[in-house]
């Protein structure tokens, strides 16, 4: 990690991390987030992806915690040769997902989503492998983040590129609010509810790490993007 992050990693602790629910399963906060303008951040997440791995030509890709499938299906869109696979454990957000893929009919017979509550249920995919795996804000709402690193080594083929992105959890909730003014203002009340829960909830780069650390996944490089959100990426043997 850089020295930037490292002096950042030794912050004093202020927030203690709040659990968040795992699913956004009851259908007005799968509506609301679906709703909402999250087309940077997005957009953004396959840019990170393209720049760490300028050299991907792999033809399966696999996206966890999919949501509505807006990410699938700009990873479906940038790279033409793959098929995309969706997972989420929340039918609420698989029932958009479909819709949402309807609507791209160019890509629709490369994108795909399927259900699978992480660390609660069976992998869905059995021995299927994947050159890429992607999860954007998954890791915070898992009832354990070992569940998500577990999940994508069972799913990654040998030297298969890994690109995750969550939410920081900020020093103190003074800063969370304003994040959430900064970013959601305008959005409705259910979505900056949960955009708060959810930084509360997010990880900070060193706790990350622990988790790499612990389960033998430490190759992967941390990185700060914004003020809101990091990236640990690389590949896995």
């Amino acid at each position: 990690m850089t020295s930037s992050l490292i002096g950042q990693n030794k912050a004093t602790k202020v927030v203690t991390r709040i659990r968040e629910e795992e699913l956004m399963d009851v259908p007005l906060q799968a509506e609301a987030y679906a709703g909402a303008d999250f087309s940077e951040p997005n957009s953004n997440f396959v840019a990170h992806f393209a720049d760490k791995f300028p050299a991907f030509r792999g033809d399966r890709i696999l996206d966890l915690g999919c949501g509505p499938a807006d990410i699938t299906v700009r990873f479906a869109a940038r790279y033409p040769q793959a098929r995309v696979v969706g997972l989420d454990g929340a039918d609420a957000m698989l029932d958009i997902a479909r819709e949402v893929i309807l609507q791209h009919t160019a890509l629709a017979n490369r994108v795909d989503v399927r259900r699978w509550h992480i660390g609660r249920e069976e992998n869905p995919l059995g021995t299927e492998v994947f050159d890429a795996v992607a999860s954007n804000s998954l890791l915070h709402h898992l009832r354990d983040p070992l569940d998500l690193w577990k999940a994508i080594r069972a799913c990654t083929a040998p030297g298969a590129a890994v690109l995750i992105m969550d939410l920081i959890r900020p020093q103190s909730r003074i800063e969370a609010e304003r994040i959430v003014e900064k970013y959601a203002g305008k959005e409705t009340e259910v979505l900056r509810g949960d955009f708060l829960k959810s930084l509360l909830a997010a990880y900070r780069p060193a706790e990350i790490m622990e988790q790499l650390v612990s389960i033998n996944m430490n190759s992967l490089q941390i990185e700060v993007v914004s003020d809101r959100h990091l990236i640990a990426f690389g590949s896995i043997d």
